[in-house]
């Protein structure tokens, strides 16, 4: 299996300690990392990416010092490493206008609101993994047992079709 990162990003420590919490069961499985700035994230990502570790998803807050998350996430879609990763808005303060801005320039693949459930993140994490996977990888079997079967199980069987199998 190909090594993919899974990155949350959020300037409160207490959040980003909770929201790495509720997914470290995907730790078997994908490298897990946290950072606090855009300017950490940025530097995380360009660690893995010399070490040709892929950014599956991100999770990533709104409100930050520095850079929004959604002008984060719309950059990310613009660099051709990045472009493909799932990207999830995680936060209580991103207004309609900035949220339509996200999904309209094809960054956001799902929001969730703060406070949320630590199943609902661990089901949204595992679908966007599921979703990465499946559009990254050529080589699903492995997968099968760790995100979504079913979903994994139809993706063989179509590439199967699709080369006449």
């Amino acid at each position: 299996m190909n090594k993919f990162m899974i990155l949350c990003v959020d300037d409160e420590r207490e959040v980003l300690d909770s929201v790495m919490q509720d997914i470290d069961c995907f730790e078997e499985n994908f490298i897990v990392e946290a950072a606090q700035s855009v300017s950490e994230a940025k530097s995380v990502i360009e660690d893995y990416r010399e070490q040709e570790v892929a950014l599956a998803l991100i999770l990533c807050d709104h409100i930050m010092p520095e850079q929004t998350g959604i002008s984060f996430l719309i950059e990310l879609n613009d660099e051709p490493d990045t472009a493909k990763t799932r990207k999830v808005l995680l936060t209580g303060q991103a207004g309609l206008n900035d949220t339509v801005e996200a999904v309209n320039h094809a960054s956001l693949d799902f929001f969730i609101a703060k406070p949320w459930m630590g199943e609902q993140l661990r089901q949204v994490v595992k679908e966007q993994l599921t979703h990465y996977v499946i559009e990254n990888e050529k080589d699903l079997m492995p997968w099968v047992r760790v995100l979504d079967t079913e979903k994994i199980l139809n993706a063989i069987a179509e590439k199967r079709m699709d080369f006449g199998e």
